[in-house]
This record gives structure tokens, sequence and C-alpha cells, in this order.
């Protein structure tokens, strides 16, 4: 009997301490397991989320990127088709041009004077020739990195802050950083160059007429700005800022092109205004002009006047 009772309060125990455990949290019986699990769990997760937002920030670069390069290609497009309607090759094939016109300076948007007449000889890409006067015995003659003032008084190199007699100026530093700007320039020089940026800023109004807007930016970080027609394609206007080293003030330039024509197959702008911080500055109308004439190099060696 004692033997049964001490076994069946053996029994009895080691089935309650079974059902004991059987209650019992899992937690409570393996406290490192659960805690191992907790942690592969939160990794996973966390594992789950960096690769979602992975693949997020993946995508949306393959999406910005194609945008940037349509913009450039747009931007470019504009471009070329804007040399094609100023005559394609037969406007990149130019050599030198002759002119002959009326040039107009102003202060501060009011005209100097009558005008002068003149007679302009360039050769590209960087020797210009301009003669004032009806005796044309007043001379600014610019070459790839000088300038020269020719008078009856003989040849001299004013010096940076003279102010020069002509429409290209009023001082050569000026005449040298309208160059490096020019329309030629951008077209034919910068668009050659290794790292040049075009950026297409949409459509615009400029000189009163509908404009694509596109903008170039060369390793120099300079940059200018062109206005196309919506109709002609042709360039009717060119913007560009500097900084004046002498007081750091930012300045803005402008130009106008105005009455096109054609002449030896390659379109003109038989008008040209130059603004200067919203200001008119100079304008100019040609009267004749020739393209490819062979002019002489010997035009801009800066020598004494002939005397007539």
């Amino acid at each position: 009997m004692s033997l049964r009772a001490a076994n069946g309060r053996i029994v009895y125990k080691t089935r309650l301490r079974r059902e004991e455990s059987a209650l019992q949290p899992k937690s409570l019986l393996n406290p490192f397991l659960s805690a191992s699990n907790f942690l592969m769990r939160t990794l996973a997760i966390l594992f789950l989320t960096i690769a979602a937002f992975g693949q997020t920030a993946t995508e949306t670069g393959k999406q910005a990127l194609p945008v940037d390069q349509e913009n450039a290609r747009k931007a470019r497009a504009i471009v070329d088709r804007g040399i094609q309607a100023l005559g394609a090759q037969a406007y990149l094939n130019v050599k030198d041009l002759s002119e002959e016109g009326k040039n107009f300076n102003f202060h501060m948007g009011r005209p100097v004077g009558a005008g002068t007449i003149y007679w302009r000889f360039y050769k590209l890409p960087d020797k210009e020739r301009v003669e004032f006067t009806k005796q044309r015995d007043v001379v600014d003659l610019f070459t790839a990195d000088r300038a020269y003032e020719i008078t009856f008084r003989g040849v001299r190199e004013p010096a940076a802050a003279d102010r020069m007699s002509g429409m290209l100026g009023p001082t050569w530093p000026d005449y040298f950083r309208r160059r490096r700007y020019s329309l030629d320039w951008v077209l034919r020089r910068w668009l050659t160059e290794p790292g040049i940026a075009l950026f297409y800023e949409g459509q615009s109004v400029a000189d009163g007429k509908s404009v694509d807007q596109v903008s170039l930016m060369n390793t120099k970080n300079e940059s200018v700005t062109l206005f196309f027609d919506l109709e002609t394609h042709l360039p009717i206007k060119k913007s560009y800022s500097w900084r004046d080293p002498t007081d750091m003030q930012r300045n803005t330039e402008e130009e106008i092109y105005a009455n096109y024509r054609e002449a030896d197959g390659v379109m003109t702008p038989f008008t040209l205004t130059r603004f200067y911080n919203g200001d008119m500055s100079g304008q100019r109308f040609i009267t004749s002009l020739k393209y490819n004439q062979g002019i002489d190099n010997a035009l801009f060696d800066p020598k004494p006047l002939s005397k007539k």
C-alpha cells in the first residue's frame, strides 16, 4: 500500500510537472532561442527595407538620367537646326567677310553723335580690322591677343583703360570678351570643345518673337544663352553675364539680331543691337556684305596708314 501510495505520489508529481511545463511560455523555457529568433526577424525586416530603398533609388536614378539626356538632346537639336537655318555648311565654311555700314554708339541708352560709317574686314578666327570716316583714316585692329589703334599719328597699342575709336570697344578688354562670347565663336568653337554642356530652358519671347531658349556652358564655367525664332529657327538674341574684376559687380550683355538677309548662301543679320545691363549701348546697320573674298593677311599687319 505504502509503496503504491508512494509510487502513486511519484507518478502524480511527475505528471504535474509535465503539465506545468506544457503550460509555461516557450520564451521562459528557452529565452536564448527566443531572443535569437527575434534578432533574426529584425535583421530580415531591416535588410528587406534597405533592399527596397536601394531598388527605389536605382529606379529613380534610371529615370532621372534619361531626362537630363533628353534635355541636352533637345537643346543640341535646336542649335543644329539654327546652324542649318544660317546656311549649314555655307555658314560653317566661312573664312572671311567684308562689310560696310553705319555704326551708332550709345551711352546709358542715349545716342552719342550722329553715327559713323565703317568698313569692316574679318578673317576667322581672330583677325579683325575696322576703318572709320570717309577718309578711312582711323583704324581699330585686333589680332589673336593684341589690339592696335592706327591714325595719321601712327600706330599705338592702347592701354587697357583707354577708350578706342570705334564700335568694337570701347576698350580692348571689352573687345576680347565680346569676341569670346560672340555668336560666331559660340557656334563654331564652343560646340566643338570637349565638355561643353547644353541646356534647353523652354520657350520664351525675345524681340517680340516666340523663341526656344538654349544655354551653353563650357569647362571654364562660362555660359551664354541663345534664343532661336520658332518659325525661322534663326538666332535672334544672345545673352551672357560676366563679373567685373574691379568692383566684382555682375554685368549682362545682350545682342539682338534682326533684318536677316541671304549673302553668298549665308543668312546674315543686317541689323545688330547691343545692350549693356539693359541699356542700349550700340547699333550697327550693314549696307553691304560679302563672304570668302580671300582677304590678304597683310591687311591685319599693324603698320602706319599709307598716304593718299
